[in-house]
């Protein structure tokens, strides 16, 4: 095999098993617009997305030329905690979908709803823990040249994020909320 197809394997792997979490955001939201039960934020209280498992790294562990010996690693990390990500998942799911139902239930339970929100707070915690972990893990693997490079690849995009959003502004200005 190619050390480009390795590597793209490689990348291929870490999306997958890292969006498990946000592959059960994905399904359970609604479609484009929102809704009343429509989640915003992505597991962990993050923005869910193409990071998934690897939360800063994601895409850009192409760019920080990693050695056959660190993917190696990596793939181990990731597979030693694909089981602990889908299970998150599913409780993600689970408690997202619980919070819908009572949000769109003909009578409104406020003390339903924020119990139900609380557990999904709670799960949601544990899932920023874990991806913590995992961000932690694969961390210590790094280079320190690697890390710094890493840190400036975070700082790039979210400055273009940045940028997207003071765009997007300016094209509304005035705009209303319309209920």
């Amino acid at each position: 095999m190619t050390t480009m197809f390795k590597v793209t394997a490689l990348a291929g792997l870490i999306t997958v098993s890292g969006l498990a979490l946000a592959t059960t955001h994905a399904q359970d939201a609604p479609p484009q617009g929102g809704g009343p039960g429509m989640h915003r934020r992505g597991p962990g209280g993050g923005g869910g997305g193409p990071m998934g498992l690897l939360g800063d790294f994601g895409r850009g562990l192409r760019a920080l030329e990693l050695t056959d010996a660190q993917r190696e690693q990596i793939r181990g990390i990731a597979k030693a905690r694909e089981t602990e990500f889908r299970a998150t998942g599913d409780r993600l799911r689970t408690a997202r979908q619980g919070v819908d139902a009572l949000i769109t239930a003909d009578t409104v339970d406020e003390a339903a709803i924020r119990a139900k929100s609380g557990e999904l707070a709670a799960v949601e915690a544990d899932a920023a823990v874990l991806r913590a972990k995992v961000h932690q893990e694969v961390w210590s693997v790094l280079t320190d040249e690697q890390q710094a490079k890493a840190k400036e690849l975070r700082a790039q995009r979210e400055t273009r994020m940045k940028e997207r959003a003071e765009k997007r502004q300016e094209r509304r200005p005035g705009r209303q909320e319309r209920f």
